[in-house]
């Protein structure tokens, strides 16, 4: 039993359609391993994990039939090493550079080194195609959202927001704290002529470079 009390990483399912079942895990840290799980014990067309659930479309079968076992599982953390490896070439010239820098307590080169320190992974995607949720950060590196988004924020723009790392695939509003921009080397975020077309699919693993302009 957890600290939490919970038994398991899993603490609710529920049906969402004839062949389709949400699963609400306990933790963030969870939801990589129950789309794992999910992935190899069940026939499903589409595994899509998102920031504390798991959505299995497809199932073949009585998706409720499905339901009271996946509430019993006992499965472990998934190895964070065993997606492909991506590196994205940055230039960190980012406008809220030095406001992260002063809500760390730290150097703008500081922040920079930390980025490119960490091996970030892609937890799920969302928001606009392409657009992966990367975690890695220490908790306490989280930081709040702008209170003023932007109305237009560049493609290619590497960002902050709560406890996520991210790389806007294309021009859009967005409130993240920018802490740099890719460079022209780096390769497409989101390609409609690539198979897959998403770069940063969930379990990939990223790595900043830090470029120079």
């Amino acid at each position: 039993m957890r600290a939490d009390g919970s038994t398991g990483p899993v603490t609710r399912v529920r049906r969402v359609g004839e062949h389709a079942l949400l699963i609400e895990a306990a933790s963030e840290a969870d939801v990589a391993a129950i789309t794992a799980a999910a992935r190899e014990r069940l026939e499903a067309t589409d595994v899509v994990p998102a920031a504390r659930s798991v959505l299995i479309d497809g199932i073949r079968g009585d998706a409720a039939a499905h339901a009271s076992d996946i509430e019993a599982w006992s499965i472990g953390p998934t190895d964070a090493q065993s997606g492909p490896l991506v590196e994205l070439p940055v230039v960190f010239d980012g406008e809220d550079l030095d406001h992260v820098a002063r809500l760390w307590g730290a150097s703008g080169e500081a922040v920079v080194a930390q980025m490119v320190g960490v091996e970030f992974a892609v937890a799920f995607c969302g928001f606009a195609p392409g657009f992966g949720y990367l975690t890695g950060l220490p908790p306490d590196l989280a930081v709040p959202r702008r209170a003023d988004p932007r109305t237009r924020v560049p493609a290619g723009s590497v960002g902050l927001a709560g406890p996520y790392a991210g790389v806007y695939p294309r021009e859009s509003p967005g409130g993240w704290q920018l802490l740099g921009r890719l460079a022209a080397a780096a390769p497409r975020l989101w390609d409609t002529h690539r198979e897959p077309p998403a770069l940063l699919a969930p379990g990939t693993r990223v790595r900043f470079v830090q470029v120079r302009a």
